[in-house]
Order: C-alpha cells, then sequence, then structure tokens
C-alpha cells in the first residue's frame, strides 16, 4: 500500500489559520514551518524537527506545526507521538481536510479502522476540500486493510472519476484488476500510471505478471530486468527466479 502518496507533505500546509500570536512570532512560526515541511519532503528529519519545534514555540496554537509534527514522528517510527500530535492538531482545528486526511490515514494504519474511516469521510465530504482524491484513495487504501476489496474498488474508481490522473489511485487499480484476472484493464491502468508516474517495483512486478498472462513474454522480460536493476533490493525483486525466462 501507498499510504504515503496520498499524504504528501504540501498537504500539511493547507489550511492555515490566523493564530491569536504577536505578528512578530506568527512570522517566524510560518517561516519555521515552510522550512521544517521542505526538510521532512527532503528526508532531513532532524533539521525539520528542531524547525518544526521552534515553529511551535513561536504559535503553539498552530494546527498545521502540530499537523506537520505528526507526520514527522510517522517518518521517525514513532506512532505513539505521531498520533498524539495529529490529536492535537484536530483539537486546534477540527474542520480542517487537511487534518482529518492526514490523521484518518494514520489511524488506518494503526488498524484503527471504525475511527480512521470517520475522519476520511469527513475530510472526503466537506465541500472546503478541493483534493478530495487524496481521502478517497486513504479510504480505498483503509478497506484494503480490512480485506474489503470491492469497497475498495469503489473508492479508487471515484477518486479517479476527480483526478483521472492520481498516481496512487491508478497504481491500486492495476493490482485489483491484476488480482481479478481482469489483465487488460491492469495493462490500462499501468499505461495510465506511467503517463503521469514512473515504475515502482510493484507497478513492475504486477505488470510483469499481467503481460505474461497476456502471452507477451517479451514485454514480461522487459519488465522483469527493469525490476531487477532499478529495484535490486526490493521485495518483488527478491521473488523473481535466478535467471531469465
Amino acid at each position: 500500500m501507498r499510504w504515503a502518496f496520498a499524504c504528501c507533505v504540501s498537504v500539511l500546509l493547507v489550511a492555515c489559520t490566523t493564530m491569536p500570536v504577536s505578528k512578530k512570532n506568527q512570522d517566524a512560526a510560518s517561516v519555521y514551518l515552510q522550512l521544517g515541511v521542505r526538510y521532512l519532503d527532503m528526508g532531513k528529519l532532524d533539521v525539520a524537527k528542531e524547525n518544526l519545534l521552534m515553529a511551535l514555540d513561536k504559535s503553539p496554537q498552530d494546527p498545521q506545526i502540530y499537523n506537520a509534527l505528526g507526520f514527522l514522528y510517522e517518518k521517525l517510527n514513532n506512532p505513539k507521538q505521531a498520533q498524539s500530535y495529529y490529536e492535537d492538531a484536530l483539537d486546534v482545528s477540527p474542520d480542517d481536510w487537511g487534518i482529518q486526511n492526514n490523521l484518518g490515514r494514520f489511524l488506518c494504519m494503526q488498524k484503527q479502522y471504525p475511527q480512521g474511516l470517520a475522519l476520511l469521510t469527513q475530510a472526503m465530504t466537506t465541500q472546503l476540500n478541493d483534493k478530495q482524491w487524496l481521502a478517497l484513495t486513504n479510504a480505498g487504501l483503509c478497506h484494503l486493510g480490512m480485506k474489503q476489496q470491492q469497497s475498495a474498488k469503489a473508492y479508487f474508481k471515484q477518486a479517479l472519476l476527480l483526478n483521472p490522473s492520481y498516481a496512487p489511485a491508478l497504481q491500486e487499480m492495476q493490482k485489483i484488476s491484476y488480482q481479478n484476472r481482469e489483465y487488460w484493464p491492469a495493462k490500462a491502468y499501468l499505461q495510465r500510471y506511467l503517463s503521469v508516474a514512473e515504475h515502482t517495483a510493484s507497478t513492475l512486478w504486477v505488470g510483469m505478471q499481467t503481460e505474461r498472462a497476456l502471452g507477451n513474454n517479451a514485454l514480461a522480460q522487459e519488465y522483469q530486468k527493469l525490476l531487477q536493476d532499478r529495484f535490486p533490493l526490493s521485495e518483488e525483486a527478491r521473488h523473481l527466479p535466478s535467471d531469465l525466462p
């Protein structure tokens, strides 16, 4: 599951609100927050943490700072602290769809499915949300975690109606189509995916299996070689036979 795609770091900066702090502190907090998010996006977690904590010190009631800290602690593999920060963000701004999306996605990852889906439903139904496909895709992933593939499929399709080029939903539909032996749709979803994103180990693995099922052995071998060359340490590559067929 590709949860991270459905919770882009840029979402952390939506719907910022004016906090009851001095203009000087508010401006400083905004700079530290933006720096922290950029460092998060670059994977420089220590520097991101330093900037986000300075932002919090300047503006302790800004929900987007708590939101970003939640995402940071996810990256640091500290789910308890991540959930605490996300909940702080929601306490300060309960109607913020970006926070609802992030906490809902996080709770589903922690197998707290009812709570996660409740928040994702809020995020996907608010008229203020101009990126509803994010919450829809996360809801689909949540249903996959619950082993409810048909419900997941419905959410992914709904996400793609709103954003036909949303790569995470396309990737999930590729996998679901292949699993249901719908090989031509699986191939079509991969082609749509590749028009907007680069291959992953997963897309190559499913693409390889799909082409084999369709009898396209040459393309299957091409995907297998790409998988070996680009993602040699991936789980998918470890399941490959030692010799090309």
